[in-house]
């Protein structure tokens, strides 16, 4: 797993889960700068970002993804865009859920837009660590 060192001083480690459009928009907001490890120090906060269309088939790795995480570190867990919210554009295919909820994962935040722009991103995670 890729934990990105956001800040680059240990302060908040983001695992993103790119799935599908809004993916694109959440590997645009990485700092250029920020250092990527295999695995974020035990205990460490982690922000796991669920970006884009959640399949039917992606489903249960997006939950065990999650749960893996939460075995080591305390987890906010953001949706990123309509899909991850809600099911988005794709809401009654049969081939997607509608979103985070549906598949059991509460969302700590909600991030919406097709596509919410890169800075959503990168405001939310700077707010949440002068909040913190």
């Amino acid at each position: 797993m890729k934990f990105i060192d956001w800040f680059a001083d240990k302060s908040v480690y983001v695992v993103d889960l790119a799935l599908a459009c809004c993916g694109v928009e959440s590997g645009a907001a990485v700092p250029t700068a920020a250092p990527t490890c295999q695995d974020a120090p035990s205990g460490v906060p982690v922000v796991a970002v669920v970006s884009g269309t959640i399949s039917t088939v992606l489903a249960p790795v997006v939950c065990s993804t999650i749960e893996t995480l939460r075995e080591d570190h305390p987890v906010d867990v953001v949706a990123f865009g309509a899909c991850a919210c809600a099911g988005g554009p794709y809401w009654d295919s049969a081939a997607v859920v509608d979103g985070l909820p549906a598949i059991g994962v509460e969302a700590d935040h909600w991030i919406p837009g097709c596509p919410p722009a890169p800075d959503a991103l990168t405001g939310f995670l700077s707010s949440s660590r002068e909040a913190a």
